[in-house]
């Protein structure tokens, strides 16, 4: 199959594009509460509430769709995060204010675990994606601190990958399955970890 055969339908027009993103955040509700097989195009044309014909104008398949509602999840939340740590004044505060926009982001959203686990067994290819888009990114901006000399040197491949594994299971634990604790008292928690590991003073 063809993964990015959906490229072909990505609408021209400012309604065409706006009937796709309904469709897209309808498949999130559906994908999300139902699971992959047990979801339905005509759940999700219902859901966005448009005819299940309009369907086939942006998408070939129920797994071309939830394919796209990888990329778009993986926008969605990278998108969330810039806007809220593009004025942080150091890598420090970027990272703290990123692991709040997580956590905030995966409250509202809370079907996005369900929805990028499941595409590690159904668009294998799109998985992946979804993380090293991140990751990527994620090295651009410690090397981009490490080059302002806001940061030390280091493996950033490594780091951003770690950073992430982390940012990946504190969203599970405290945004996912429960939200009682404030987002900023989980920031600022990883924060402290992050800017003087485990050892603290004790290491000097």
């Amino acid at each position: 199959m063809n993964q990015h055969s959906s490229s072909e339908k990505i609408p021209k027009t400012r309604r065409g594009r706006e009937t796709r993103e309904k469709l897209l955040q309808a498949a999130e509700i559906e994908f999300g509460e139902r699971g992959f097989h047990e979801a339905a195009i005509s759940g999700i044309t219902q859901r966005a509430g448009v005819a299940l014909g309009t369907f086939y104008v942006y998408f070939n398949s129920k797994e071309e769709i939830f394919r796209a509602l990888v990329t778009y999840m993986s926008h969605l939340t990278r998108t969330w995060i810039y806007e809220r740590v593009a004025e942080s004044p150091d890598r420090l505060a970027a990272e703290r204010e990123g692991v709040k926009a997580f956590v905030e982001f995966v409250r509202q959203h809370k079907n996005l675990y369900r929805i990028v686990s499941e595409a590690q067994f159904v668009a294998e290819d799109a998985y992946r994606d979804y993380y090293t888009t991140f990751a990527n990114s994620y090295r651009e901006n410690l090397q981009l601190a490490a080059d302002n000399s806001e940061i030390r040197g280091g493996d950033f491949d490594v780091w951003a990958w770690a950073l992430i594994g982390m940012n990946v299971f504190v969203g599970m634990r405290f945004a996912a399955w429960e939200d009682a604790q404030s987002a900023d008292d989980i920031a600022e928690s990883i924060t402290d970890l992050i800017g003087n590991g485990m050892l603290g003073s004790k290491g000097s």
